[in-house]
Formats: structure tokens, C-alpha cells, sequence
């Protein structure tokens, strides 16, 4: 893999990486277990703005470099004030402080939607702790694979906060809701198998290793599709959720009426024809 030369915005504690049409992602600030500090989260939504707007990137893997995906919030760095002891920096009256502590999550939760909000397919690939703000971050994602020393855990209620990032919105999604309140009401770690026994993580894998290889494995079959059309299905899945069937099969005719009649599809029927495999471009 090699650094994306088209990448503008930098960060310390974020890096990005492309292999083909496959961008990674890592968590990069291994020193700190990835610990999710101020950098983090005013740094994820713009890198993540620029993969979903860079037309070469098919396919977005979350990865992170260490011995952890995230330990979750940088309580060191950001305690005082999420509870509101910053006396530097926080307002005086009871009104102002709420009013900036209302600003500071919806900061933070902004910078989890804008991952929920590519366009590009998101695989996340978790080993080490993934812990209280990283569930946020994998819960937005399409996918997730596991190492098998992957430990998970909302861990939210044992540091007196309810979670507010997504994951008591993402989740249930994801899991059935009697898994979601017993994760979310006890805070515990759960093992690798037993999140992908409920449904958490698609696989596990036997180490670090083998889950960037399978996690790159996936993105490139993913990217092996035409854009287009992997983008539409994704667009297609979310506009469905909350919506009857009627009302999903109603977006679906009218998205293909609109992106049916591509190069791609042309490609792909002249391929099926000549009997090799196509060469989408996203056109």
C-alpha cells in the first residue's frame, strides 16, 4: 500500500493509505492506543469527506495501527471537560455550560456520521480493544471483521455517561434489541466469538495479520464491482431502512431508471459475451 497522493488534509493521529481502488484508514496514534482525543475527532470528518468525494476510492477499510482498534474516549484529554470542570475554557453561567457541552457532542457525533454518511462501502477491521467510542465508529461502518483478540464493550455506563455518539441508534440495527440492551445496560467485554455469534462482526480472524488480509480481500471483491452500482446498493439498503417494502421497491425503480443505463453495464454484458472479466470504471 502507499500513501494517497491526492489526500490534502493531514492529521497526527490519522493515516490514509490506498492499494488499487481500496482506501485504509488507521487509527495512528498507537502510542496512545488510539485513544480518542480532540485531534481525532476534528480530523476524522474531513478525511473522511475526502475519501467520499475522491472518485478512485471504490472502497474504504478502517483499520488501526498498535495494539488496539481505540480504547475509546481520551478521558485524559477530554474529562474535564465532558464534565465540565474545564474551568479555562467553560462559560459561566448554568444555561452556558450546557449550551456548550449540547455544542460539544453534537461536534462529536458529527464526526461518526460523516463515516455513516460515505457513499463508498466501509469495512472495519477490529483487533485489540474496541471500546466505548470505537462501537460508534464500527457500528457506522457496513462491515466488520474481528481478530480473535478482539474485545468489545459499549462501555459507556461504567464511566456514568450514556452513550451518544450512535451506537444506542446503530445498533440496533445490527444486533436484536435484547443484545443491544444487555451490552449497552452492563458495559461488559465481550470476546471476539461471541460477537460474531450475535452478530456484531461478519468473521474472525486468527490474528492481526490475517485480518487485514481478509479485510483487504473483501474491499478488492467489493472494488472488483462497478462503483456505480455497489455505491447504488448501498444508497438503496439505507433508503429502505424504516420504509415498507412498497416504498422501497418504489426508490429502487427510481434509481435504476435514473443510473441503470451505464458504460458499466455496457462493460459488463460485452465481458459476459467475449467471456473475461470487465473493466468497470464507475462511468
Amino acid at each position: 500500500m502507499r500513501t494517497i497522493p491526492q489526500m490534502t488534509a493531514t492529521s497526527d493521529v490519522l493515516s490514509v493509505e490506498r492499494d488499487g481502488h481500496v482506501a485504509w484508514l488507521w487509527l495512528d496514534n498507537p502510542d496512545r492506543r488510539n485513544a480518542m482525543g480532540p485531534a481525532l475527532w476534528a480530523d476524522l470528518p474531513v478525511l473522511m469527506r475526502e475519501l467520499s468525494t475522491d472518485a478512485d476510492v471504490w472502497v474504504v477499510v478502517i483499520a488501526a495501527k498498535g495494539k488496539s482498534f481505540t480504547v475509546g474516549l481520551d478521558l485524559k484529554a477530554m474529562g474535564a471537560a465532558i464534565a465540565g470542570s474545564d474551568v479555562a475554557a467553560a462559560p459561566t453561567s448554568g444555561a452556558a455550560k450546557r449550551l456548550s457541552s449540547y455544542h460539544q457532542i453534537k461536534q462529536m457525533q458529527d464526526s461518526i456520521t460523516a463515516v455513516a454518511d460515505c457513499p463508498k462501502p466501509l469495512i472495519a477491521a477490529v483487533h485489540g480493544h474496541c471500546i466505548g467510542g470505537g462501537i460508534d465508529l464500527i457500528a457506522s461502518c457496513d462491515i466488520r471483521l474481528a481478530a480473535a483478540d478482539a474485545i468489545f464493550s459499549v462501555r459507556e455506563t461504567k464511566v456514568a455517561i450514556v452513550a451518544d455518539l450512535g451506537t444506542l441508534q446503530r445498533l440496533p440495527g445490527i444486533l436484536t434489541r435484547g443484545h443491544v440492551a444487555e451490552l449497552a445496560f452492563t458495559g461488559k467485554d465481550i470476546a471476539a466469538d461471541r460477537a460474531h455469534e450475535i452478530g456484531l462482526v461478519n468473521d474472525v480472524l486468527p490474528d492481526t495479520d490475517a485480518l487485514h488480509k481478509a479485510a483487504g480481500d473483501l474491499a478488492a471483491e467489493i472494488a472488483g464491482n462497478s462503483p456505480l452500482v455497489v455505491q447504488g446498493t448501498k444508497a438503496v439498503l439505507r433508503a429502505g431502512e424504516g420504509r415498507t417494502v412498497a416504498e422501497g421497491l418504489d426508490y429502487v425503480a427510481v434509481w435504476n431508471s435514473a443510473f441503470l443505463q451505464s458504460d458499466d453495464l455496457t462493460e459488463a454484458m460485452v465481458a459476459f459475451m467475449e467471456k473475461r472479466p470487465p473493466k468497470f470504471t464507475g462511468q
